[in-house]
């Protein structure tokens, strides 16, 4: 009876761990096949399949091999797509602004989505005479609500919700003068806001209101920060 062994070469399997795919399906492929021949790297116990006579032969896993391509493939090298470099380039350009005033020129905010229309609308209709950190905190909150199971999942769901925003008036948003300077502010900011790329004061606030009034409610808050005129609780 004579042992044949069935494996892959070293130089193989470099050679294929080299191909470059151009999307993560690619390397799922490429994961899928290489388990496919890692599989093939096993001892066959039988006749010589030129003899007519011969037994039917039995698939015995060689010692650690198939563990050992297994262990190889478990992080397939895949090359990052053009698009994903793209974006972390320009993720690393914008958040190095040394102030907020800074990343706001950076940021050009293109074609807005439903959601980001509300978020955007909240900080001018709410905010647009405030100071930038002031109008990031406003887009905070927004945030903050939409993730708290408290409130609607969404940023038009938490802007909509009855009574809660003055500025929405019989369920809509008054009318966006889409020219404004205050409006490309009030854009960037919910971009920035979006994103996280710039820390708020505001931290866990999903609550503010005027430095003029003190609504009652103000009294079982924690206040998390004043900005210019809003004051902000959780």
């Amino acid at each position: 009876m004579s042992r044949k062994t069935y494996s892959l070469s070293a130089a193989a399997i470099v050679a294929i761990a080299g191909l470059s795919f151009s999307s993560a399906n690619g390397a799922e492929a490429f994961a899928q096949a290489t388990v496919d021949e890692a599989a093939v790297s096993v001892e066959t116990v039988g006749k010589e399949s030129d003899d007519p006579n011969a037994e039917p032969f039995e698939i015995v896993p060689s010692d650690n091999q198939v563990e050992r391509e297994i262990e190889f493939i478990s992080n397939p090298v895949t090359q990052a797509l053009r698009e994903d470099l793209e974006a972390e380039t320009e993720s690393a350009f914008v958040t190095d602004a040394a102030s907020l005033t800074e990343l706001v020129g950076l940021v050009e905010p293109g074609e807005l989505s439903d959601q980001m229309q509300c978020l955007a609308g909240t900080v001018y209709f709410e905010s647009r005479g405030e100071p930038l950190a002031g109008q990031l905190a406003v887009a905070q909150v927004v945030i903050n609500r939409s993730e708290d199971a408290r409130w609607p999942a969404s940023y038009c769901g938490v802007v909509y919700q009855r009574a809660q925003f003055s500025f929405v008036k019989n369920g809509r948003m008054p009318r966006i003068r889409t020219s404004s300077q205050a409006w490309q502010r009030a854009k960037a900011i919910a971009q920035i806001a979006h994103e996280g790329l710039w820390e708020s004061e505001a931290g866990e606030a999903v609550y503010f209101h005027a430095s003029y009034v003190r609504p009652r409610w103000s009294y079982r808050k924690e206040r998390t920060a004043k900005i210019d005129t809003h004051i902000f609780y959780r």
